[in-house]
């Protein structure tokens, strides 16, 4: 790629990101707009509105897309980075999908974004066979979850009389409550698929591993993002809120998946899909705050609604930041190592200081600890649940307190997750070449890196900056809001009042002082380092610290039953004698269960399919015509029926 057509690359996706970000923030000021061009597309045109609920994700779109742009500038020279003018057209999509105003508007873009994701996944396909698998498995995860997508939008325009989305609120209440069912039902799976959310998430971690540096942070910051936009605009905007069971099934998939995504996270030694299950993880309690939010919009009590949709949305916004830094982060050490194994990294934090302070800080917003950027959404959807507990039902005195143990343990454990990969990866001693030898990444990625640090950084400093627009927010699905803006994040539904600053500001002066102290009081005059005598055993090596499985080993006995690993011991013994040993190879694996329990069984059984199909093909021209004959009476003898 020429240094002209990177440039240019580079400056399109800025203006794109930049575009996004100012039209989202004069949405959630109040300034929407709409705008129709019946000239784009055949029959219906192209129509675009943006309200406040639009502006928001176009905002979080269009600061991750400036940000990635400059991270891109610093690839331009890497493998799989392709065409300049691929990136900005695939973020243009990104920023203009909650603007889509119409069914036709929101399907033609939604495939453009399936489509252009698949080929910037495959950026690296000649080099690895990794990256093929992760594309095939992307195009039949993506595509499936389309046609669930066009299923629903095309019965519930059927039913509507019309494809705007202004015909779609107005007819909802004329449906049925099947048909409404039936139309959530499909729109939620094939949303929940883009959001990554167990069970249909096994695209994702491939995907995300084998994408380029940038095109991950794009997908996990921005992309999955648009699921929970979907089901938030469909399910609570248009089809108006509709019946609990809906909301109750979306608090189940939700803790399945923070649950399921933590555990794989605990468990994976790959840095990039270690992150990828972190947004399965997080993408599962952004849908039990949205989830919650219907339940009680169901229930009647708006303020509450009001208050789990804003503590849903306010996660959501977090973790494009702190989640798009650790990509980014994770890309700087694959572009300087060639490694994503955690348990071939090690003393990165001297090699990459900049790099590895990044990816601390975004690490200390994915635990939800303060004073990073997810502890104020996870606490704010904490209270949303525990004073949800005072509205009427059995369904929500069981499904809530389960809902905020979940919140609970997925909290705990991604705490591990990321103390093992700063630790083991940054930490510890080098173990093996790569990681010896790396070096810091060019000022381009590091000041991609460093705008989404100082989004972290704002927001976990001045989170209740964000309390108007999420106001706007909650006003457009019918609930009340519950925030109000001001120094802090004030809870007007509980009266409880955090201010981040002053606990960061407390934990700053903790640690200084600390350290102060421990180098007053251990100040003596110089000493002369002599080796010890160390009983032969001598100084330590890598391979005695730990390693990203020895880490997670706890872990995953406490939790066999859930993650049933795989083991397998195979001993070889000498040629002269089957009782003197000559090789014993231990294998020990963690695979994704679901994936083995319930995609491996659908693969074999479409594999066995295929290889029955070809019988069919016999290469007679006669029994070929014989099939066709066959098909059109069966088509009419269907049609005569129905008729």
């Amino acid at each position: 790629m020429s240094a002209a057509a990177a440039t240019g690359g580079t400056l399109a996706t800025a203006g794109v990101g930049a575009a996004g970000l100012a039209a989202g923030c004069a949405a959630l000021g109040g300034a929407g707009w709409s705008a129709s061009y019946a000239w784009l597309l055949p029959l219906g045109g192209v129509r675009l509105e943006v309200d406040a609920l639009s502006g928001l994700f176009m905002a979080v779109a269009g600061a991750v897309v400036l940000a990635v742009a400059a991270y891109a500038a610093g690839f331009a020279d890497r493998p799989g980075s392709g065409s300049p003018a691929l990136l900005p057209c695939f973020c243009a999509v990104l920023v203009l999908i909650p603007a889509a105003a119409s069914v036709s508007t929101f399907l033609l873009l939604w495939e453009l974004m399936a489509v252009g994701s698949l080929v910037l996944v495959l950026g690296e396909h000649r080099e690895r066979r990794a990256v093929r698998e992760a594309g095939v498995w992307y195009a039949v995860m993506t595509q499936l979850g389309f046609v669930l997508l066009l299923a629903g939008l095309g019965l519930y325009a059927a039913r509507c009389g019309g494809e705007t989305f202004a015909a779609l609120r107005a007819g909802a209440d004329g449906m049925g409550p099947l048909a409404r069912g039936t139309v959530f039902v499909l729109l939620a799976a094939a949303f929940t698929s883009k959001a990554g959310i167990v069970p249909l998430h096994a695209w994702l971690p491939r995907a995300y591993a084998e994408a380029p540096g940038p095109v991950s942070a794009l997908m996990s910051a921005t992309m999955v993002n648009l699921g929970v936009y979907g089901i938030v605009r469909f399910g609570l905007d248009l089809l108006g809120g509709g019946s609990a069971w809906w909301w109750l099934g979306l608090l189940a998939a939700g803790g399945a998946s923070a649950v399921y995504g933590v555990l794989q996270a605990a468990m994976a030694a790959d840095l990039k899909r270690l992150l990828a299950y972190s947004s399965s993880e997080n993408m599962g309690l952004v849908l039990i705050g949205v989830g919650a939010g219907g339940l009680f919009a169901v229930d009647g009590d708006r303020r509450l609604a009001g208050l789990a949709l804003a503590a849903a949305l306010l996660h959501l916004v977090n973790h494009s930041a702190f989640k798009g830094l650790l990509f980014c982060a994770a890309g700087s050490v694959v572009r300087a190592t060639g490694v994503r194994d955690l348990d071939a990294l090690g003393g990165l934090r001297a090699r990459m200081p900049v790099t590895a302070a990044f990816f601390a800080l975004g690490a200390l917003g994915a635990v939800a600890l303060p004073p990073g950027n997810g502890f104020a959404g996870e606490w704010l959807l904490l209270q949303s649940l525990i004073h949800g507990l005072a509205v009427p039902g059995v369904a929500t005195a069981v499904v809530l307190p389960l809902a905020v143990a979940v919140i609970a343990l997925s909290a705990g454990l991604s705490a591990a997750v990321f103390v093992k990969a700063l630790g083991v990866g940054f930490f510890a001693r080098p173990r093996g070449t790569a990681a010896a030898g790396a070096y810091e990444s060019p000022p381009p990625v590091l000041a991609g890196m460093g705008l989404l640090a100082a989004a972290c950084a704002g927001l976990a400093l001045f989170p209740g900056m964000l309390g108007p627009a999420l106001d706007r927010v909650v006003r457009v699905v019918g609930a009340e809001p519950p925030l109000g803006g001001g120094a802090g994040l004030r809870l007007a539904a509980v009266s409880a009042a955090l201010s981040p600053l002053w606990v960061a500001a407390a934990l700053t002066a903790a640690v200084v002082g600390t350290v102060t102290l421990v180098r007053v009081v251990a100040r003596r005059p110089r000493r002369t380092g002599a080796r010890l005598w160390d009983c032969g055993g001598g100084a330590p090596t890598p391979r005695m610290a730990y390693t990203a499985t020895s880490f997670a080993e706890p872990l995953r006995r406490v939790f066999d039953q859930v993650l049933a690993p795989e083991q397998d011991v195979s001993v070889t013994p000498v040629r002269e004698s089957a009782y003197l040993v000559e090789r014993v190879r231990f294998r020990h694996r963690v695979p994704d269960r679901i994936e083995h329990r319930l995609y491996r069984p659908v693969l074999e059984a479409m594999s066995w399919a295929g290889r029955a199909s070809r019988r069919l093909a016999s290469g007679s021209v006669h029994l070929y015509l014989g099939y066709g004959f066959f098909g059109l009476v069966s088509l009419l003898v269907v049609l005569a029926v129905g008729w």
